[in-house]
């Protein structure tokens, strides 16, 4: 065993302080200021987040038939879309629709990487709008920089204050559209111009329009990188066939500065001239030059700008372009692969079904309920009566007046309470049915009816349903 003076000195280990511990866990935020940008992906994300805007403002405000073309009026339960008016039975289609977009989500993923993240989500079309208000009122990234820099003046009180107001006035109105597609938008209107608006639709109006100004105006990038989910799995749809936004490093490195005409190769310099406008541009704040990340949104910012430089440089475009990896690396790329056509050929088949089942599907519902308390009864002249409620859903935009038909064992007869029922629009009417068949009509202890209902005032309309007729067994 060593003596003392043997063993080697140990070095105490001394705690970081705790501000150096809190400052490598916890990055402060530090503010992006996306430079403008124009090219061709830019007038596309523009095209596309003014469509969308415009659809969300104006679609509320169009009507169908004296009513609301698009409408969720969750209190009487009636869904008005487009020319159809859809209920809570036709869950279905809600089912198929996210469905749908699921798949869509993972089909455009796997060919073009975030597509919808760069180009439609939410997020990104507000943020957009929010940016140019801002670049309108304090000008564009080096005037917004300075004036945050400066000290606070009658001017940037000014600047601030009209920003934030058009700002909170821009959500607000946001937040009254959405309501607008579950109230009827004209009737709230009224009501926000009398200050009578309901308990809800107040707390939503004022919930939803917080959450974009909030979203859109403050958080802005950390809503993409630690909030949303999708950005934490895009990987898991990703692969080297994947078209994303890349760096080429082999053509750009070495990096470095000079001036136009310069023979860079002969300097041992790459196409990059290091001018970090590829970053300035980024609304995320990453270097597309470290390679994917989860933060890229696909916005396609840094392809624009990048694409400018090198004309004005006169050298090739597409140093940050759309490609694949395997593309990057010189192998050969496939954009149609076996995961793409299983997405497609999924996509496919349940668009076809959806559109089928909405070009079928019938604006009523039949139910058929039997009477518990008795299998059956035999009446006074010798007949077997089996006793059932009709459970009759009018899901058409107009009152119906529904006739019933029963059929399945001969020489049956039934007798029907309140014949040609007039069920009102979204309503569920029940109707009590009295079926009675001869005893040397039945084959066995349970036949199959099926009972029919057909609307008087559109007999294009009609809905049924199979059920059991119980009786004695045959020779009893």
């Amino acid at each position: 065993m060593p003596s003392e003076a043997e063993r080697p000195a140990v070095t105490p280990v001394v705690p970081p302080p705790a501000d150096d511990v809190e400052a490598s866990l916890y990055e402060k935020r530090r503010k992006i200021y996306p430079r403008e940008v124009h090219g061709w992906f830019a007038t596309m994300r523009v095209t596309g987040a003014v469509s969308l805007l415009g659809l969300f403002y104006g679609v509320c405000w169009l009507r169908w038939d004296e009513r609301q073309l698009l409408l969720f009026d969750l209190p009487a339960r009636r869904f008005n879309v487009f020319w159809w008016t859809f209920y809570p039975q036709d869950f279905l289609y809600l089912a198929l629709l996210l469905i749908l977009a699921a798949l869509a989500l993972f089909f455009f993923t796997s060919l073009a990487g975030r597509l919808w993240c760069g180009y439609a989500c939410p997020q990104t079309v507000y943020t957009e709008a929010f940016l140019w208000i801002e670049r309108k009122i304090e000008g564009d990234r080096p005037r917004q920089m300075k004036l945050d820099r400066a000290p606070w003046s009658a001017r940037k009180v000014a600047l601030k204050s009209a920003k934030h107001a058009i700002w909170i006035a821009f959500s607000l109105w946001t937040g009254f559209t959405f309501v607008g597609y579950f109230t009827p938008v004209t009737e709230l209107g009224s009501a926000l111009l009398r200050l009578d608006t309901g308990p809800w639709e107040t707390f939503w109006i004022l919930f939803y329009g917080f959450a974009t100004y909030g979203n859109a105006g403050w958080l802005r990038e950390q809503v993409c990188i630690y909030m949303c989910p999708y950005a934490r799995f895009q990987s898991a749809m990703f692969d080297r066939d994947t078209l994303v936004i890349s760096y080429d490093a082999t053509r750009g490195e070495p990096r470095g500065s000079r001036k136009r005409g310069t023979d860079h190769r002969a300097a041992g310099l790459g196409d990059c001239i290091n001018c970090t406008l590829c970053v300035q541009v980024c609304p995320t704040g990453i270097d597309i030059r470290d390679g994917l990340q989860y933060q890229c949104i696909a916005c396609a910012a840094c392809v624009d700008v990048c694409d400018q430089v090198m004309e004005r440089m006169g050298y090739p475009k597409g140093l940050v372009r759309y490609t694949t990896q395997n593309a990057v690396d010189g192998q050969p790329s496939r954009i149609v692969r076996p995961r793409t056509l299983v997405y497609a050929g999924g996509l496919a088949a349940l668009l076809a079904v959806f559109a089928g089942s909405l070009a079928l599907r019938v604006p009523a519902e039949l139910d058929v309920i039997r009477d518990r308390n008795a299998l059956y009864r035999e009446t006074d002249n010798g007949l077997i009566r089996n006793v059932y409620t009709l459970k009759i859903v009018n899901m058409h935009d107009e009152p119906l007046r529904w006739r019933v038909g029963v059929s399945g064992i001969e020489g049956l007869s039934f007798d029907v309470d309140y014949p040609d029922r007039e069920v009102s629009p979204g309503e569920v009417a029940s109707i009590p049915v009295r079926l009675d068949v001869p005893p040397d009509a039945l084959r066995a202890e349970s036949t199959p009816v099926r009972f029919t209902v057909e609307a008087i005032d559109a007999v294009e309309i009609r809905a049924s349903e199979e059920t059991r007729f119980l009786g004695p067994a045959p020779g009893r």
